[in-house]
């Protein structure tokens, strides 16, 4: 499965894709809000591998030089009549400011969407990641909540929770079909 825009190329991941992962996953200021600490270039292969394997991890390419510089998380969240999805992206920093998140995430919209049929697209963010907040309501999403320490995916080092607090947002389809119009 590929889907394209008109700078882009979203694809399956493959092995051979760790090296650009490592450019910004082994970055402390990309994986702070992300359920897991800055990656080796072990763990990126292992990582490539695995979501190579995972059809809820999307690569997001250059299309001039098919470079990987972001990622996009997508998945259908249950039960499965709900026609329910969840949206999440990480970036290299290097491609910051040029449109490139917005742009895939849309495409990924489109193809939820008009292909998969969703009714109902999710994002959740750390309330303090303004640039995760504002993706998503450059992509019309609508802000349905904020939770107070919801979850934690860091421990201190005694062993006691991070908690944090997440803004969820949504789109549904029709409020997607009324802005492709």
């Amino acid at each position: 499965m590929i889907l394209e825009t008109e700078r882009l190329i979203i694809r399956r991941f493959c092995a051979d894709d760790w090296s650009d992962l490592y450019e910004y996953l082994s970055q402390e200021s990309v994986v702070k809000y992300e359920p897991y600490d800055i990656h080796t270039e072990e763990d990126c292969k292992q990582s490539a591998i695995y979501r190579s394997k995972d059809d809820a991890f999307w690569a997001v390419c250059l299309k001039e030089n098919n470079k990987l510089i972001g990622n996009i998380y997508f998945k259908e969240q249950g039960p499965k009549e709900f026609s329910t999805w969840e949206i999440g992206y990480v970036f290299n920093p290097a491609y910051y400011g040029k449109g490139y998140a917005t742009e895939s995430c849309k495409r990924i919209l489109k193809y939820a969407f008009e292909q998969l049929g969703a009714h109902r697209v999710i994002g959740k963010c750390n309330p303090e990641n303004s640039a995760s907040w504002k993706l998503m309501e450059r992509l019309s999403m609508r802000k349905e909540g904020d939770f107070r320490k919801t979850a934690f995916f860091k421990k201190s080092n005694d062993g006691t929770p991070l908690w944090h607090d997440a803004y969820q947002y949504s789109i549904l389809d029709e409020d997607f079909l009324s802005t492709t119009q």
